[in-house]
C-alpha cells in the first residue's frame, strides 16, 4: 500500500471548493481525469454509502464502494472503502478494501488549500499519481472560473 498525498490552493472560499468537488454535476466534470463518464451514487453524510463508478466500454459499471466515515461541511471528508463494483457485478473483497480517502479544505484570506490523501494498492499507485494530479488541477480550474 502507498499513502499518497495532493495539494492545491484555490483562489476561491472553501464553501464554493467544497461544493465544485462534491456536487454531482461538476464532480463529474473534474473525475474524467479517472474516467469519462464518473459518477457518483450516493450521499457525502457521515455513515452514507456511496459508489463512484464509471461506464465501460460494453454497457456494464466499474468502480469502488465507499462509506463517508466524517463530514465537517467546507472543512473535511474521509471515505472508507468497503469493495468495488466490476461489470455491474459487487464485490466485498479486493485490494481497495479498508483503505481511506480523505479531503480536507482549510480557507486563509480567500484562498482554499484543498488536500487530498488516499491509501492505494501499490499496483494502483502510478496511475492514481497521474489521474489525481490532472484531477486536482482540473478541480482548481472549475472552482477559479466561476
Amino acid at each position: 500500500m502507498e499513502n499518497l498525498r495532493f495539494s492545491v490552493e484555490v483562489a476561491a472560499p472553501a464553501q464554493h471548493v467544497w461544493n465544485v468537488m462534491l456536487d454531482l454535476d461538476t464532480y463529474r466534470e473534474w473525475t474524467g481525469a479517472f474516467h469519462d463518464g464518473s459518477t457518483y451514487e450516493g450521499g457525502w453524510n457521515e455513515g452514507d454509502e456511496i459508489r463512484f463508478v464509471g461506464p465501460n466500454d460494453d454497457g456494464t459499471a466499474s468502480g469502488l464502494i465507499g462509506t463517508i466515515v466524517e463530514n465537517r461541511p467546507h472543512e473535511f471528508v474521509s471515505i472508507r472503502y468497503i469493495g468495488d463494483v466490476q461489470n455491474d457485478v459487487e464485490s466485498h473483497e479486493g485490494p481497495a478494501v479498508g483503505l481511506h480517502e480523505n479531503y480536507s479544505f482549510s480557507e486563509t484570506g480567500g484562498v482554499t488549500t484543498l488536500v487530498v490523501e488516499l491509501e492505494v494498492p501499490d499496483e494502483w499507485a502510478d496511475d492514481m499519481r497521474g489521474m489525481w494530479s490532472e484531477a486536482i488541477g482540473s478541480i482548481k480550474r472549475l472552482a477559479e472560473r466561476a
